[in-house]
């Protein structure tokens, strides 16, 4: 394959490895995996760590600190923190090894490590955005959610999702005291057309495009992330979620060095060449009244 490498030897006597180097990595991997997953896309804060990340957020209001008036002792007021435990060891990596045959790197008329970078990305993306829109994850060998994250607000919807639901959980933001500029609104395909099908009463469409961006929707003045990953209930009779995240109080703990490496060895009996993609990540939100779900939709 046609990959830059930079080899890498462990120990003396060991086989080289061809590993790509930071920089390749950040191009081939990391900045296309943001741009193409739809969650590390949506404006969370992003702390590169190789191990456990501890993040203090304000646990509380102060005290109330009174009135002071002149030449009077000014009180003391003690200041409650808490801790939020991103990426534990016990976390797991997200990892995928895919092989050619050396035939066809030779023999394809189109621009095959490319095809091959573009497919891993979007693999990797598709595996990170399914665990952080999801309702599942415990925190500890997996991400959670943001539909399993504790402490978020919720619109039981009830029924089929409107206009007034969305306001609703726009104000409970707005109450929590966000910054309404982070705010996005996460719905399935689904959902999202069902809104826009809503018309007044001289049969004209509600939602209308912003003429100003190609192809972006706004509900209340958010835009609106569309992904078919957002899971259903499981049950009988299962039923849709959708939220609205303030998504710069969501931080993500990313392992500070993301693994791309070309394995011409492995698969050598084969005569194939194998690349194999390694990265680790975990999100929680550091205010969870700034994220409001909204459960129970029925179409």
């Amino acid at each position: 394959m046609a990959l830059a490498t930079q080899t890498t030897t462990a120990a003396a006597g060991s086989t080289a490895v061809p590993e790509l180097t930071a920089e390749q990595v950040s191009t081939i991997l990391v900045q296309p995996l943001q741009a193409q997953s739809v969650f590390l896309a949506s404006g969370p804060r992003i702390f590169d760590t190789a191990g456990p990340l501890r993040l203090p957020k304000n646990g509380g209001p102060i005290a109330d600190p009174g009135w002071t008036g002149e030449n009077e002792l000014i009180p003391e007021r003690d200041v409650d923190f808490d801790e939020l435990h991103l990426l534990p060891s016990t976390m797991k990596s997200v990892k995928v090894i895919t092989r050619t045959s050396n035939e066809l790197v030779r023999q394809s008329v189109i621009n095959l490590d490319a095809a091959i970078r573009e497919r891993l990305v979007r693999d990797v993306a598709a595996k990170i955005d399914a665990q952080f829109l999801s309702a599942s994850g415990d925190g500890i060998a997996t991400p959670r959610g943001m539909f399993a994250w504790a402490g978020t607000q919720n619109v039981n919807v009830g029924g089929a999702l409107t206009l007034d639901h969305l306001l609703t959980a726009w104000g409970l933001a707005l109450a929590a005291n966000v910054n309404m500029a982070s705010l996005k609104w996460f719905m399935t395909p689904g959902d999202f057309v069902a809104l826009r099908k809503i018309k007044d009463s001289s049969g004209r469409y509600l939602l209308q495009a912003d003429p100003t961006a190609d192809g972006v929707f706004r509900v209340w003045g958010a835009p609106v992330v569309v992904s078919a990953r957002i899971p259903n209930t499981t049950g009988a009779t299962p039923t849709g979620r959708a939220a609205l995240a303030d998504m710069s109080q969501v931080a993500v703990a990313r392992d500070v060095a993301p693994s791309v490496q070309i394995l011409p060895e492995l698969f050598a009996a084969y005569d194939q060449v194998g690349v194999k993609v390694v990265t680790r990540m975990d999100a929680a939100p550091l205010n969870p009244e700034a994220i409001v779900t909204l459960t129970g939709i029925t179409r």
